[in-house]
């Protein structure tokens, strides 16, 4: 299972209903936080969720409203008796960012390990694996990609052809790689084709582009930014490199999304109600996001 939340939706700047960007991934006794928007610690208590649990923290891009909340969430990680190192996952300069932001969170009791994006980067944590994906925005930003695994059920004739001891079926069935007196023994060895997992695809800010489709491909939930409702709003979106309702819901369609959140409104979008029609018609399966919206995610 995948439980998803979203812990703040607001673009920009707060509103009393509406903390800034930040979603949570939880799954197995982890978690990933993609964006650290002001308010994702109050967002973060009220949800129920623990913050010792963080292990990756994503950072689509060095917007105030995607990062300024990272220093005291760190610090509320250390309070929690984090001593585990955390990955640090967003665009080039994250690192200097990070650590810069950092002077006021200073002697954290666990380590920060930077992946700056590049085609080719990935985060696995256990059976999750986070990839991201250029963005179109002012600025350079990343959206990211997480798919929770799922391996293939238990082969006993596999097993016994490989002549894999019965002690260590239960180990290998968990993604584990296994040296036993100078033999290495694999999970293939026990295991079948693997079977469909889970995806979630996180985007915001951009315009539409190529890579949100790929990477967004059949995701069991597609996240994506809503800044305006509004169709006569585009001229608008086009100039501040964001999405309207609208455009997101044709990228879910064309992605083969099995459902649209949107998120990441405008401020002055307060009854972003109003303009779901636009983003339903185009794709019926469009929900709004609002702070504390969850889903619990279960494979097929």
């Amino acid at each position: 299972m995948l439980k998803v939340t979203l812990l703040g939706t607001g673009g920009t700047m707060p509103l009393k209903t509406r903390w800034l960007s930040s979603c949570l991934l939880a799954f197995n006794g982890h978690a990933v936080l993609i964006d650290c928007g002001e308010g994702t610690q109050i967002a973060m208590k009220l949800s129920g969720q623990r913050f010792k649990s963080v292990d990756v923290i994503c950072i689509s891009h060095f917007h105030a409203d995607h990062i300024s909340g990272l220093p005291g969430f760190l610090l509320t990680m250390s309070n929690e008796s984090r001593t585990e190192p955390v990955t640090i996952f967003g665009p080039k300069g994250i690192e200097s960012t990070v650590r810069s932001l950092c002077v006021i969170a200073p002697n954290l009791p666990f380590a920060l390990r930077f992946v700056e994006y590049t085609p080719d980067a990935e985060i696995r944590l256990e059976e999750m694996v986070l990839r991201a994906f250029p963005l179109v925005h002012s600025v350079r930003c990343i959206g990211f990609c997480a798919e929770l695994l799922r391996a293939g059920r238990f082969d006993m004739e596999k097993a016994q052809k490989h002549q894999v001891p019965m002690r260590l079926w239960k180990h290998l069935q968990k993604n584990r790689i296994i040296e036993q007196d100078g033999v290495v023994y694999t999970p293939d060895m026990v295991l079948g084709e693997p079977r469909k997992g889970l995806k979630v695809t996180y985007c915001t800010d951009t315009r539409p582009t190529g890579s949100i489709l790929r990477f967004a491909e059949n995701a069991d939930l597609f996240i994506c930014e809503g800044m305006f409702g509004d169709d006569a709003k585009l001229p608008r979106a086009k100039e501040a490199g964001h999405m309207l309702f609208s455009e997101a819901a044709h990228l879910a369609a064309d992605a083969g999304a099995v459902r649209l959140w949107l998120t990441h409104y405008s401020p002055s979008l307060t009854e972003p109600e109003l303009y779901l029609q636009n983003a339903v018609s185009v794709f019926p399966p469009t929900e709004l996001g609002f702070d504390g919206k969850t889903i619990d995610l279960q494979f097929p």
